[in-house]
């Protein structure tokens, strides 16, 4: 409030009285301030029994006996994965505000809490289990590896749910998996109970997945694009354009139906269907040919796209990844 120093009429010498104001805004910052919560508790004993004492137990804390409160902890850990400040920058910044405190301790603190969401995570899987489809894409990770003095190659599985293109209110999510590896053995795990539908990349251990569940296939036309793509850029490559011209119509297809039901969707698709189109052309063998090929094996699982419950790509997973 910034107000006149006095209210008397310079004119008159009566006495003002208020009509309006003028309101402007400016942004300002309150720089993070670092506080110290200091916990008492009282003990009591009974001056006739000599070995009875009482005092209240000693609050949780995230990290048993350790210095940092929840919102501490989540501030560092906002700051690396979220803001991707790294520990000893965050130390840095620690020590100009008078606190000092050694990137080891903030990475015993992250590593600490690393393990607490876990049953969050475990359960969000589930969750995303019992829908009738996910995505799924996957990317190597490089992992500490203690005594070798370098990096190991890990795996990130990405299962993800959006069900928004069919009209649906469900929330979407992504579940994170990490593994040591490429296996198929470790999307089995990862999907063991879940029964609709996967829609994946050409990654071979979605197939073996496959084989030994009731989980039904679905593949992504942004990698069989990808293929065209890569024979149509270097030079004239008719059939291979012409095949990029025909994918390109089905996302067109695909951005008119989004957000319609499922029978709408299928519907839409089955009227519009350009697969006899695509894959009819050019029987001499080709470099074209060769890039037809690899799709065709995954026709039948490609070709559920044109019922309702897929997608036309598996990009959903592969989006979480990279975000």
């Amino acid at each position: 409030m910034v107000d006149v120093e006095s209210t008397i009429c310079r004119c008159c010498a009566g006495t003002l009285h208020r009509i309006g104001e003028d309101v402007s805004e400016r942004l300002d910052v309150v720089p993070a301030q670092f506080r110290v919560l200091v916990t008492r508790r009282p003990k009591y004993a009974c001056r006739a029994c000599t070995d009875v004492v009482m005092q209240a137990p000693a609050p949780a804390r995230l990290i048993e006996g350790g210095l940092p409160t929840e919102a501490t902890v989540a501030h560092v850990l906002v700051s690396k994965f979220a803001d991707h400040l790294p520990l000893y920058r965050q130390a840095q910044i620690y020590v100009r505000q008078g606190v000092a405190l050694d990137r080891s301790t903030l990475a015993d603190w992250v590593g600490r809490a690393a393990f607490l969401p876990w049953p969050v995570q475990e359960r969000l899987l589930d969750r995303l289990k019992a829908s009738p489809r996910l995505f799924a894409d996957e990317t190597t990770a490089p992992v500490l590896d203690p005594g070798r003095g370098q990096t190991k190659t890990g795996q990130l599985f990405a299962y993800a749910r959006d069900d928004r293109p069919w009209g649906s209110s469900d929330p979407p999510g992504v579940a994170y998996v990490y593994a040591a590896d490429r296996k198929a053995e470790r999307p089995i795990a990862h999907l063991k109970g879940f029964t609709g539908i996967l829609q994946v990349d050409g990654y071979g251990g979605y197939k073996v997945l496959a084989r030994q569940s009731n989980v039904q296939l679905a593949f992504c036309w942004s990698h069989v694009r990808r293929k065209f793509y890569e024979l149509a850029t270097p030079g004239p490559a008719p059939i291979a354009s012409e095949a990029l011209t025909r994918i390109g119509e089905l996302y067109r297809i695909e951005g008119e139906i989004r957000g319609r039901s499922a029978e709408e969707r299928r519907m839409v698709r089955q009227e519009r269907s350009l697969w006899s189109k695509l894959l009819s052309r050019g029987c001499a063998p080709s470099s074209s040919s060769s890039a037809r090929r690899p799709s065709l094996p995954r026709r039948s699982a490609t070709r559920c796209r044109a019922g309702r419950a897929c997608a036309c790509s598996s990009t959903t997973a592969a989006s979480e990844i990279l975000a």
